[in-house]
């Protein structure tokens, strides 16, 4: 088993957990924060917008059955990569895209899916998603995991609600 480990920033976490949860070779999925300069957020703290965080998921994955270009191909597939403000309903810098990297070879496969879809114009030529160096991850607050399962109603309508569900049927029939 080749262990390894993969950060997405998609917006809200709790949507970006179960698509990931379904690729087979996918070990384990966290909510979480990274990317800002405060040790130890809270969901609180990063709902303020003034700590830098992202809200994620690391994905532990094992590469011997999950490529990291399916982890990258699911993760373009939750978000609108054009929009620089957040994700859908959800506004501020703490939802912003973003895919973190833990090693070159990410960095490059990163790179390159982002080219490949400016290329495509699927979404005009901006795409806001950033590509970055992985730092501390932070993992959320117990009630944050595993969200869709404990909680499929609420999940299935904050999902539809919030637009993401329309946005996703919409792009990528």
């Amino acid at each position: 088993m080749k262990k390894m480990k993969a950060t997405f920033a998609g917006g809200c976490f709790w949507c970006m957990e179960p698509p990931f949860k379904g690729i087979p070779g996918v070990m384990s999925v966290m909510p979480g924060y990274t990317g800002g300069h405060v040790a130890n957020p809270s969901y609180e703290d990063v709902c303020t917008g003034t700590t830098g965080h992202y809200e994620a998921v690391e994905v532990i994955y094992d590469a011997d059955i999950a490529e990291y270009d399916a982890l990258l191909e699911a993760f373009w597939r939750q978000v609108d990569p054009a929009d620089d403000g957040g994700q859908f309903a959800d506004r501020g810098p703490q939802y912003r895209t973003a895919i973190f990297y833990h090693d070159e070879e990410q960095k490059e496969k990163a790179e390159l899916s982002k080219k490949n879809l400016k290329n495509s114009g699927r979404f005009g030529n901006m795409i806001a998603t950033e590509i970055l160096p992985a730092g501390e991850f932070y993992p959320a607050e117990e009630y944050h995991r595993n969200f869709a399962e404990k909680n499929p109603h609420r999940y299935r309508s904050y999902k539809m609600l919030s637009g993401r569900d329309f946005f996703i049927k919409e792009n990528w029939k």
